[in-house]
């Protein structure tokens, strides 16, 4: 099936639809704005209206009904809505979809022979763009009268193509409508007016449905509805969730949009299999499965659990294929409704039916479906009837009405009408109540009826409207009204108040959060305990409409199985219903969705009956991979993934999450030892209710306010934010505002006074913590935070004893912890109530060689971290730090001896010997830290009794140290050379030398910083200290003159940029290469800025944002920018001579060099005009606000326009 090109066409299509839908509106003077009065020329009979051309547009006969039937339509959606722009965008969208379904059942129906009329509507099936019925219009079996029949004729003859084409498909339409009512409703209501349709128009819907999506995918029904279904909705959806971004929650209008998935075809089969066919299997042992690849067999059970099981057997044995109902109460397209009539079909064929008698049975007695979605109903209802057709040649002609609908809210009744219902009106009452706001709803609602009242009720109606027959024209409006309004309300109600057998369906999914007020209100209300997600709400109304001995089969996210706020549900679970089967996929499978999903099956009586888990959340690839590995684990249960066990295991466990593959040792360490809460509580930190106010990467503000020590006189305090994976420390990156002990964040309110944020757990402030990221896309990491850290709501931070914190840091960054958090919890979260469930186990013989270990592993981790200029400890660059080396030869070769082990490799120059010596450094580091971690592990793993489920190796991406990386390194090297150049850093001391406050010339001797904070970068020498000549004054004072050259050709050729020498090429790294690098590396939040001219590198100039003042853009504009404009004046007149008086080749070049030299130096005073209004406004900068707001600050002018000075970050 190509869906790419299927996804095409329906967003196309959508947007066509509603396009042409208001064009034709239009026409008849009906706009988003406003219904215009037909023009006064016009008649009963005839109407004109004004659409901006010479001649008035015309319409008559049914056309002015039509006309007058879409008015009301719009007036009642007016009426209902309180907005007529709304109204009109629903009607317009009505319309849309509604021809859009017609126009997919017409194409179904015609490929596979289905349509009535024996003619393709739609196309030739020899491939001529003319469809069949244009060609040969009194072949098709349609009922013309002897008007169309001319009218037909005489359009063929005037070649009105396009007009016969619309006449025939709509006779079709209408032809339909006998034997699918629900789907082509008699279209001579407001439909047809609005509907533009043309074969001739290669741009059309009809010519690329045609066209654009093979006729081979159209041989099964469901998959091209259910897909067209979904991609539909494509922009629909992505709307709503970017309005989601802006905190506007999911209307009762937008629901279906945001909630629709199409469910993979094996994943229903899988459902139906092992709900609707274990029912009938289960008490039919003879019956063939053979067909059913996806059904798990049960596992073997202890002989009173089997005793039990057979006693229910008989139970099933007893049922008839007309005694089963099944139900999928949030049906979409209709995808799971189709199998179950597949397997309905199988167990019927098996009582010996014939198939056109069994597919009567299944649409009369076993089938059921309810949506939300008009659109999916009318979907779903002709998926319906085309499985019809596939099992009975003549299932069309029989008239039959699936019990298949869109569930409809409450109408209006007067008092009088609802009086002459005698004792039926408490009933009424309650249906009109109980569906009031139903569509947003769904198949949660409980309507408050029983089965008797709603017959009795049925029967009533039957009498008022006989009576109305006989009485009066008042007595027969309101008869009608009491049937329209009642009829589906009882029908629906009765879907929802009856048992099944069987429930199988994929719930919405909507979080709490993104629910709008009124649906979250009701579900709090109905659903207290399963209140987290629109899915589980619907788990438990499925369950409560099945049987006490019936089955359900889910589709669902798989957080319900683990996550703390779902523990109510589980409870449910464990409590009312055994579960049969599940399976729980990769966490990013199912592509359709953006949350990991399991599915599963349950049986609605509780046993401790065990059953089968397949775990497949190691094989990525797709849901092919995971049907793959379904198979594999069906016809091997050795494979490794599949799994046997009842929910009593779970509830051992903390919170009783669905841990089917957790071993009895890890059981017992549950249930033997205290969990980690028992030493210390892990506590979630201050929540500032804005980031952007309160937070600072530390390398934005300057140092001498910031407090390294908890000096509570500063304004920014250290702080812990989560991160990415990283082991025993790290992820130091992040200060917050805590001036005058958090005054601003602790008051920190809204409009409405009420506060903003959260400042909680404050007694944990400033605290000796071990901590993790709450959300990670990696495994489980814990690091160590020393005393003058605070944390926020992303480092989820432990405060243990200092007896217990580095044992219990070792402990956290096993293997061990790895796995049994991920039991507890297998999302990206790491929540705190997961995380202090975890079972500790403290061996006091090995207490001090584990503490030993621990604190190891923090050094090797910190000087790792330090070692790079984003840490607030960096002392140095490593290679500048080995450069003080290098005249003890003697040291320096044993070193290498040491690191490479005898085997010294040929070294170059002075900067390739600085960087094998770190290289080896990083080596021994990352050994040493790799065999510290298996060491622990093994320790636990024969402290936890796990010997037989894990092995202590560690693999080398999961040690969080990092080794030399030649590019990487030599870019930070540089980074660190410009830090010099700037006084940043200073060759004289360690750590920053300046990074704000008072400037202190006496700290640099060795290298002296710029004076004045501007480097200009050019694409050629033209100056000798631009940034490129400094950057080579620097290598030569740190590593030597004799070695200059050698050094600059192991730099150049590490950076492996484009140049004819290695000045060139660092020269086209500073000017193409650096800022990007540098933008990177401090993650959006630059120190150093780069004035830029543009694209032709007309003018670059960086400067260092901490040494930056009100004058520096007047500085650039008038000693850097001026002076280069100046050189290119100079240069346009050298190429000028060049051109006149040299050589061919010369000229060439000359004239070449000059183009390039003229744009350059017209980018260059269009920047003059930029740079001139910002440097007139002399603009200053406080360091406390940070690179974001300053980047922008200096770049907008006193009229508060932005003038793009400086390069994009």
């Amino acid at each position: 099936m190509d869906k790419p090109a299927i996804k095409k066409f329906a967003v196309w299509a959508r947007n066509k639809l509603i396009a042409d839908t208001k064009y034709r509106a239009g026409l008849v003077g009906v706009t988003e704005t406003a219904i215009a009065e037909p023009l006064p020329q016009s008649n009963e009979t005839v109407q004109f209206f004004d659409v901006g051309l010479p001649q008035p547009y015309r319409i008559e006969g049914d056309a002015v009904t039509q006309r007058q039937r879409f008015v009301a339509e719009l007036n009642k959606e007016t009426a209902k809505q309180g907005s007529y722009t709304a109204a009109y965008q629903t009607v317009v969208d009505k319309v849309a979809y509604t021809w859009f379904n017609r126009l997919i059942a017409v194409r179904y129906m015609e490929v596979n022979d289905l349509l009535p009329s024996r003619t393709r509507a739609l196309s030739s099936a020899d491939g001529r763009a003319e469809p069949q019925i244009v060609t040969i219009p009194f072949d098709a079996v349609l009922d013309y009268t002897p008007a169309e029949q001319q009218q037909i004729v005489t359009l063929k003859n005037d070649n009105k193509l396009d007009e016969v084409f619309r006449l025939l498909f709509l006779k079709q339409c209408a032809a339909l409508g006998d034997c699918l009512p629900r789907l082509f409703e008699q279209v001579d209501d407001y439909m047809p007016l609005l509907l533009a349709l043309s074969f001739t128009d290669k741009d059309g819907v009809v010519c690329h449905l045609v066209n654009d999506i093979p006729e081979s995918d159209w041989q099964d029904a469901v998959q091209i509805v259910g897909w067209l279904y979904q991609y539909y909705n494509t922009e629909p959806k992505e709307q709503v969730f970017a309005n989601l971004k802006k905190n506007i929650k999911i209307s009762a209008e937008n629901i279906p949009a945001a909630t629709q998935l199409f469910t993979p075809d094996w994943i229903v089969r899988y459902m139906v299999e092992n709900s609707l066919g274990r029912l009938w299997s289960e008490g039919h042992p003879d019956f063939d499965k053979s067909e059913w690849k996806y059904y798990l067999d049960e596992a073997p059970q202890e002989p009173q659990v089997a005793q039990q099981l057979a006693e229910l057997r008989k139970g099933y044995a007893a049922l008839t294929p007309e005694d089963i109902k099944c139900i999928d109460p949030c049906m979409g397209s209709g995808h799971i409704l189709a199998y179950l009539f597949d397997v309905l079909m199988q167990i019927y064929r098996s009582a010996g039916y014939t198939d056109r008698d069994a597919a009567a049975s299944i649409v009369e007695h076993n089938l059921y479906g309810l949506d939300i979605d008009d659109r999916a109903a009318q979907m779903a209802y002709f998926v319906v009837m085309m499985k019809g057709c596939h099992y009975d040649s003549r299932f069309l002609r029989r008239h039959l009405n699936p019990h298949v609908y869109a569930i409809q809210e409450s109408g209006e009744l007067t008092t009088d009408a609802l009086g002459r219902l005698g004792k039926q009106e408490s009933t009424a009452r309650a249906l009109l109540d109980g569906f009031k706001n139903a569509k947003e709803y769904g198949s949660i609602l409980q309507p408050k009826v029983t089965l008797a009242e709603l017959d009795a009720l049925q029967e009533q109606l039957r009498e008022v409207d006989g009576a109305s027959d006989m009485g009066s024209l008042t007595d027969q409006l309101v008869a009608g009204q009491i049937v329209n309004v009642l009829y589906p309300l009882i029908e629906q109600a009765r879907m929802l108040v009856q048992k099944y057998d069987v429930v199988v369906t994929n719930p919405p999914y909507m979080g709490a959060s993104n629910m709008n007020p009124r649906l979250n209100d009701f579900i709090k209300n109905h659903y207290p305990d399963y209140k987290s997600d629109f899915f589980s709400a619907f788990i438990v109304r499925g369950s409560e409409m099945t049987k006490p001995e019936g089955y359900c089969g889910y589709f669902t996210p798989y957080v319900w199985m683990f996550i703390q706020s779902y523990e109510k549900l589980r409870e449910y679970l464990y409590s009312n219903a055994t579960i049969e089967t599940l399976i729980q996929f990769e966490y990013s499978a199912f592509e359709e969705a953006t949350v990991p999903v399991c599915t599963f099956t349950f049986s609605k009586i509780k046993t401790i009956k065990r059953g089968c888990y397949l775990r497949l959340v190691d094989f990525c690839g797709g849901m092919e991979v995971q049907r793959e590995k379904t198979l594999e684990a069906i016809h091997n249960k050795n494979c490794g993934f599949y799994y046997e066990c009842s929910v009593d295991k779970f509830n051992a466990i903390p919170g009783a999450p669905v841990s089917y593959w957790m071993n009895d040792a890890i059981i017992k360490a549950f249930v033997d030892n205290p969990a980690l809460k028992a030493y210390s509580v892990p506590k979630i930190g201050i929540q500032t209710g804005d980031n952007d106010r309160f937070l600072r990467y530390w390398m934005e503000v300057g140092t001498e306010n910031i407090s390294f020590h908890a000096d509570k006189k500063k304004k920014w305090f250290p702080l812990n934010k989560g991160g990415d994976y990283r082991k025993w420390y790290g992820n130091c990156e992040y200060v917050m505002n805590w001036e005058n002990d958090g005054h601003e964040i602790r008051n920190f309110k809204n409009e409405k006074g009420k506060l903003k944020s959260r400042p909680q757990n404050l007694n944990y402030m400033f605290t000796e913590s071990i901590s993790w990221s709450m959300v990670t896309s990696g495994a489980f990491s814990v690091r160590y935070y020393p005393g003058y850290f605070t944390a926020n709501v992303a480092g989820v931070s432990c405060y243990p004893s200092e007896e217990h914190i580095y044992y219990l840091l070792a402990l956290l960054n096993t293997s061990i912890a790895g796995k049994v958090s991920k039991m507890l919890n297998p999302t990206l979260n790491s929540n705190a109530g997961d995380i202090e469930k975890l079972p500790i186990i403290i061996d006091e013989h090995l207490k001090s060689d584990i503490d030993t270990i621990s604190k190891k592993n923090i050094s090797l981790s910190k000087s790792d971290w330090d070692s790079f200029e984003t840490s607030w400890d960096f002392a140095e660059h490593p290679l500048v730090k080995w450069s003080h080396d290098l005249w003890d030869c003697t040291a320096i070769a044993a070193t290498m001896d040491y690191f490479y082990h005898g085997e010294r490799p040929e070294v170059s120059c002075p900067v390739e010997l600085c960087y094998l010596l770190w290289q080896g450094e990083c080596n021994e580091r990352f050994a040493k830290l790799k065999a510290n971690e298996e060491e622990l592990n093994r320790i636990f793993i024969d402290i936890y009794g796990l010997q037989d489920e894990l092995t202590p190796e560690v693999e080398d991406k999961d040690v969080t140290v990092r080794r030399a990386d030649l590019g990487r390194d030599i870019r930070s090297l540089i980074s660190y050379a410009v830090g010099c150049i700037f006084g940043r850093y200073s060759l004289d001391k360690p750590g920053l030398a300046y990074a704000g406050g008072d400037w202190n010339p006496d700290q640099y001797h060795t290298f002296l910083p710029d004076a004045d904070n501007v480097i200009p970068i050019t694409d050629e020498e033209y100056f000798t200290d631009d940034l490129t000549g400094l950057f080579v004054a620097w290598v030569k004072k740190v590593f030597g003159a004799d070695s200059l050259e050698d050094n600059l050709a192991f730099i150049a050729k590490a950076l492996g940029t484009k140049g004819t020498s290695p000045r060139a090429v660092i020269r086209n790294y500073f000017l193409n290469g650096f800022y990007a690098d540098h933008v990177k590396i401090y993650q959006k939040r630059p120190i150093y800025w780069l004035y830029d001219s543009g694209k032709q590198n007309g003018f670059k100039a960086l400067i260092y944002m901490h040494r930056y003042n009100a004058d520096t853009s007047g500085l650039v504009r008038a000693d850097y920018l001026y002076k280069m404009e100046q050189v290119y004046e100079s240069e346009i007149a050298r190429m000028d001579d060049a051109i006149a008086h040299g050589a061919s080749r010369e000229v060439a070049q000359a004239t070449k060099r000059k183009e390039k030299l003229v744009k350059q130096l017209k980018e260059c005073k269009d920047y003059d005009d930029r740079l001139g209004h910002i440097a007139l406004a002399r603009i200053p900068i406080d360091l406390d606000d940070g690179v974001k707001v300053n980047y922008d600050k200096v770049q907008t002018g006193a009229d508060g326009k932005k003038q793009a000075i400086l390069a994009k970050i």
